[in-house]
Order: structure tokens, then sequence, then C-alpha cells
């Protein structure tokens, strides 16, 4: 498998992606909105796109379908309850569905409600597992749930699923936030040495050439997995008087993410 990480660019610091098999040639491009640099990456890879994934309906992700599409023939996968909000899905993906590009390349669907409620994140397996995580999970960070999600929901994805990969896995998300999500940690846990070491890394660094982080160094940097931490809970109950003595996880979590949305 052979990920082409591209940068956009643009004011919501989208990434896009293009998953190919090294056989055939054939690729899957993940929620293309710059559909120009999408399909001149692919003609300079010497790829052909065949299929184009969207992991959610908001624009900033379906925006380039309809100029991918229209140059390459692709069809257009996403969430099998999708179809009212994305145009002319060819596909609908449940959990557990595979994605086969190419010859030897399968992706795995994951149902991960939460961002939205129709989100869908792929994960490869092997020796070097990766997951592309759309607006779920993020670089030291986690999705808001502004437009039609669900804190509740995003923290059981966490918990029950993504919490739960190998930690070898690399996380591909949707957008570059990771200095400002750093920056969070580091409000809510100060005592964070990891993401201490690694902030000044990203400070001002160019997205398209960025760092990607493991889920291992992710529970490690994220506070949204992180939730057991005293450092997180202590600062918590400045915000929060009344959280109990012990809170449990899911209560941590959404009161995080509650701070995120104004911070």
């Amino acid at each position: 498998m052979i990920v082409e990480r591209i940068w956009t660019g643009n004011a919501y610091r989208n990434f896009n992606y293009l998953i190919a098999c090294p056989d055939s040639g054939e690729a899957l491009a993940i929620d293309p909105l710059d559909h120009g640099k999408c399909l001149a990456a692919a003609r300079v890879k010497g790829w052909q796109i065949t299929q184009v994934l969207n992991t959610h309906e908001h624009h900033d992700h379906t925006g380039g379908n309809a100029a991918v599409i229209a140059a390459t023939g692709a069809k257009l996968l996403a969430h099998e309850r999708a179809g009212a909000r994305i145009p002319g899905v060819d596909r609908g993906l449940k959990a557990g569905d595979v994605i086969k590009v190419g010859k030897r390349v399968e992706l795995e669907a994951m149902d991960t409600p939460g961002h939205t409620m129709c989100h869908i994140c792929l994960r490869s397996h092997g020796d070097q597992p990766a997951l592309f995580s759309g607006d779920t999970l993020f670089n030291a960070g986690a999705g808001n749930c502004h437009n039609g999600g669900d804190p509740n929901e995003l923290y059981t994805t966490f918990a029950d699923q993504l919490a739960k990969l190998p930690d070898a896995t690399r996380i591909f998300p949707g957008h570059d936030y990771i200095e400002n999500n750093l920056r969070f940690t580091l409000a809510r846990e100060p005592d964070n040495a990891a993401a201490q070491a690694m902030l000044p890394g990203v400070v001002g660094q160019n997205p398209a050439t960025s760092v990607v982080t493991t889920l291992k160094e992710e529970k490690q940097i994220n506070t949204f997995l992180r939730l057991t931490s005293a450092s997180v809970i202590a600062r918590l109950r400045e915000d929060f008087p009344d959280l109990p003595e012990r809170p449990d996880a899911r209560t941590v979590f959404v009161s995080l993410r509650e701070l995120r949305n104004k911070w």
C-alpha cells in the first residue's frame, strides 16, 4: 500500500489522500476536496483513480467529488446512510466492509459516529497498520460535534473502537490541527512531557511534510485518550467544580470536548 498525503493549503487545513496499489497502479482518493492537486498527483505517479471515498458529508470533504469522478469515472463510496447527504453514492459502506484497491490493497470500513452520525474511518491491517480517520481522530485531538454530531457518540467511538487499535497504527486525519491541539493538551495537562517535547517540532512546520503519529503516541499526547490522567481530571475540576471525585471516562471526555469548543 502506497499512501500519498496531499496538503491542500486551504483555510480549513485539509489533508486529502491517495491510496495506491503498487502492482496495478489503481488508487483510492479519500475526501479529494482539492481535486486539482489529487488528479495531478495521480498523473505524476502514473496512477488511475478508480474509487473516491468520503469519510463524511461535510462540503470540505465532498467538494471535489464531481471533478475527480468526471475526470476518472471513479465510483463513489460513503457511509450507507449518507446517500441523502452525498449525491451520487455508488456503494454504501457499513462496519466491516472491505474496500479493495487494485490487486493487494484492502481497507476495512469502520462505522465511527460522533463528528457526524454517518462517518467512516478506514483501517488497513498488516505490518504497518494505518487509520484514515477523517474528522474523528486528529493528531493530538478529536473532532467537533457542531454540525450533526454527538459528543457521547464520539466518546463511544474512541473508547470502543479507536483506542483498541494496535499501538503501531499510523494516524492520517482529515486536517492539520496538531499545533493547536498540542497547545490544548498542555492547557489541560501542563505536565504532559510527551506533548511538551513534540510541540516545538510542529510550531510553524510545513504541513506537507508534517509528522505522522502512531496510536501509541496519541495515547501520550492526546487529551481525549488520557481520560484517567490525574492531572487532566484535577485541571478539569477547576472548570467543573461539581465533577465527582472519580469521574467516569465518558464524563471527562464530554467535558473536555465542551472546553475545546470554546478554546
